[in-house]
């Protein structure tokens, strides 16, 4: 428990800020799984808060920009290659390990 008064207040101070980081970041992960158009803002303004890195945000925003496709719509395409491909090998079958039997003289 804290005891000088400067002390005291900090922890109030770091109480409500935790309880503000952590309801921000439910609303940024929320954001990130509905993977829409509005989250480029929302991993912007947590960057801003300090909720995330700045770097891990453009990551984010690179991720996302990524999967919505070029309109920012819909999940892009992976593109398809149209040269022929070789068929796999089938896998050999496992050989059996043979156990040595000893004898007692």
């Amino acid at each position: 428990m804290p005891i000088s008064k400067s002390a005291k207040k900090a922890l109030r101070s770091a109480t409500a800020k935790t309880g503000r980081n952590r309801y921000r970041k439910e609303l940024l992960k929320d954001a990130l799984k509905a993977a829409d158009a509005n989250s480029f803002s929302l991993i912007d303004k947590a960057a801003k808060w300090g909720i995330i890195h700045e770097n891990k945000a453009a990551r984010l925003k690179s991720h996302l920009a990524k999967a919505l496709g070029p309109d920012g719509l819909e999940p892009a395409k992976k593109a398809t290659s149209t040269a022929p491909t070789k068929p796999k090998k089938a896998a050999k079958p496992a050989a059996k390990k043979t156990v040595k039997k000893t004898t007692k003289k």
